[in-house]
């Protein structure tokens, strides 16, 4: 699957698209399958891993028949921010029409499981330590053996090999720098929150592309 990037939206910044996998870990995985595709939504962390891409932790349910297509070429699809953009805000609103501004990063690879409880463990303590360590009193497991291993053998830990990353960050970088920040501007005027996130990554792209139409 591949995705529709035109140039002045193709996103290069390596530690901007990390941000993105990081600060929004809910991601869409997917897998080819017969009679449709395999689709589940879970939270997968980014770890270095020694690989040039990394890798991307997570587990299954095992109930879920997700993981028995292990070993398939996949994707991820981490959604960061997203907002409605009216024309209104442009310097000439006559002459646009309405658009949608979004960052996303499409992460391809292969599902490896773990291949004993022992290692799903250590994703799921690692998926803990990610969402718990910063928290003024953070949760820590305290089952007994018994219902730890019930608890274990119930997902499928599985680390997913980086093979590609595509991403696209459509902020308007068509526009020009004046409209880049009367957008910006009307985004964080909205009620709702991804609207001002969305504000957030346009004017952290304007700092890396001031002059727009990069």
């Amino acid at each position: 699957m591949s995705l529709y990037v035109p140039p002045h939206f193709s996103a290069g910044d390596r530690a901007a698209i990390a941000r993105l996998v990081d600060d929004h870990p809910f991601a869409t995985l997917i897998t080819p399958a017969l009679p449709e595709p395999l689709v589940t939504h879970l939270p997968l962390i980014h770890v270095a891993d020694g690989e040039p891409h990394g890798a991307l932790l997570g587990h299954f349910a095992r109930a879920n028949p997700h993981w028995q297509a292990a070993a398939v070429e996949s994707i991820a699809i981490f959604h960061g921010p997203h907002a409605y953009v009216s024309p209104s805000w442009y310097g000439e609103p006559a002459a646009a029409v309405p658009t949608w501004n979004y960052a996303v990063v499409h992460v391809h690879g292969t599902i490896e499981l773990a291949p004993d409880p022992a290692e799903t463990r250590e994703v799921l303590d690692l998926v803990i330590d990610r969402f718990e360590s910063a928290r003024p009193a953070p949760w820590r497991p305290g089952l007994d053996r018994t219902r730890l291993d019930a608890m274990l053998s119930a997902i499928v830990g599985f680390r997913f090999r980086v093979r590609r990353i595509d991403a696209k960050f459509k902020l308007s970088q068509n526009r020009s720098a004046d409209d880049r920040k009367r957008v910006a501007a009307g985004l964080d005027a909205e009620p709702y929150a991804d609207a001002a996130a969305t504000a957030a990554w346009m004017r952290a792209c304007m700092a890396t592309t001031p002059d727009g139409k990069a």
